[in-house]
């Protein structure tokens, strides 16, 4: 008798909904599945955090009185073989959403008692459907039927002690290296959180888009792996607002978030989003390819300092700002006309917070081809961002460092003073040329 906690992307005690209902039919043996399909497809970085991750949560889970079981395999033989070991009688499981997600939990039910567990997200996406019964797909009204549904949310407390199937044998968990921005494990992440709660998140609204300032939550990575609960994030910021205490800075975080829910939303109830235009309209859009190009963006050599510092940045921490991912993907799709699923397979190659639905839908949103009703034309000028959002050029000069001697403000378009800086390349395009071709390249795809 007894249950198995199969851990996935819940590596966390606090306000775990599977947890506490495994506890419900003790003793629990929690286990960890080294996935070869996933792990092996995953870049260093992710692997690194992941590991990490998982060696935290043993050492809590050591402090409760339990451990955590490490095996490596395909999910169906290594839960089947652990039933048999453990005497178990139930696999429980936090309910995710990605198609492999999904497919593997039909795989493993199919042959075993699994139970699973919607603690991911505020609402299920079969919860959150329009009166006739069809799923949202643009994000105005979905934020205000999720408002609607979610006032609040409750949270659960980690338990003091974890009942524990003993004896079992376990893989050890590979080494990992923490990430320089980005410490792993549920204390570092809830340390994060408290902070931006404390200050950051007053500001938000105004600071969450200067590329020169900390005016961001940084705690995607933890939501991502579930090492922080995007229901803790809800919890804290509708608690706020209702008392009172929360301002424009909170109510826009949690906007943040919830946009995060929606495209998950968008990936369950459309999976070929994954590869394909979620507006099959732009299915016929005539992509220029340049492999050439392509690389130059890669390296950060475009020759706009401030698409090259965001595609440093992104290579060198395997994290970006936002506001550079939104410049730094619209160079790549509207300037040069390159289809943005290589920029989506790139970003995930190189992120730590490598979220398959938050990055398809954010490289969707960029490309015009995803759930906004017409943005073909939404066009970053990537200079006027550049002095929009670091004036003083101080995040230029920190990733870009052959411009650290350029004053302001020829740093953020050196051409545009006739300046020619040593070992930095000349723009890859001309701003005005590229958006006229881009406009034209979009047009004729919605005409065809």
């Amino acid at each position: 008798m007894g249950t198995i906690w199969w851990i996935r992307r819940d590596l966390r005690l606090y306000d775990n909904k599977t947890l506490q209902q495994a506890l419900e039919d003790p003793p629990v043996l929690p286990v960890y599945i080294l996935d070869p399909r996933l792990i092996s497809a995953a870049p260093d970085r992710r692997r690194h955090f992941l590991f990490r991750s998982l060696t935290h949560l043993q050492q809590d889970l050591r402090a409760r009185g339990s451990d955590l079981i490490v095996r490596t395999g395909d999910p169906v033989e290594v839960l089947g073989a652990l039933m048999s070991e453990s005497g178990a009688d139930r696999i429980i499981a936090e309910e995710d959403f990605t198609p492999y997600a999904r497919l593997r939990s039909v795989l493993v039910g199919g042959h075993l008692p699994l139970k699973l567990v919607q603690g991911q997200l505020g609402i299920h996406p079969l919860g959150a459907l329009k009166a006739n019964g069809k799923p949202y797909q643009v994000f105005t009204p979905f934020k205000k039927n999720w408002l609607a549904l979610r006032s609040k949310v409750d949270l659960l407390s980690p338990p003091d002690e974890i009942p524990t199937i003993q004896g079992l044998t376990s893989d050890p968990i590979p080494a990992g290296m923490d990430a320089p921005l980005f410490p792993a494990g549920e204390s570092a992440a809830r340390e994060r959180l408290g902070e931006f709660l404390a200050g950051p998140i007053k500001d938000y609204h105004l600071a969450r888009d200067r590329m020169d300032q900390d005016g961001t939550s940084r705690l995607s990575p933890y939501f991502h792996f579930g090492v922080l609960g995007l229901r803790t994030g809800y919890h804290y910021a509708l608690e706020s607002l209702q008392a009172g205490r929360g301002g424009e800075g909170t109510k826009i975080w949690l906007e943040e978030l919830i946009w995060r829910e929606f495209y998950i939303h968008i990936m369950f109830h459309y999976p070929r989003v994954r590869t394909e235009n979620f507006r099959s309209k732009y299915d016929l859009l005539r992509w220029r390819n340049d492999p050439e190009e392509f690389a130059a963006w890669k390296e950060g050599k475009t020759g706009y300092p401030i698409v090259d510092a965001g595609m440093r940045q992104l290579r060198e921490t395997g994290w970006m700002h936002n506001r550079a991912r939104m410049i730094t993907a619209s160079f790549l799709v509207k300037h040069l006309l390159i289809d943005w699923r290589w920029g989506e397979r790139y970003f995930r190659e190189c992120l730590l917070d490598g979220d398959l639905a938050a990055n398809n839908g954010g490289w969707q949103w960029v490309a015009g081809t995803g759930t906004d009703a017409a943005p073909y034309f939404r066009i970053f000028n990537p200079v006027l961002q550049s002095r929009k959002f670091d004036p003083e050029g101080r995040y230029l000069r920190r990733w870009v460092t052959e411009l650290e001697a350029v004053e302001r403000p020829a740093i953020h378009a050196p051409w545009e003073k006739g300046l020619k800086v040593k070992g930095y390349p000349d723009p890859l395009v001309d701003h005005k040329k590229a958006r006229e071709r881009a406009l034209a390249a979009y047009q004729l795809s919605r005409e065809t």
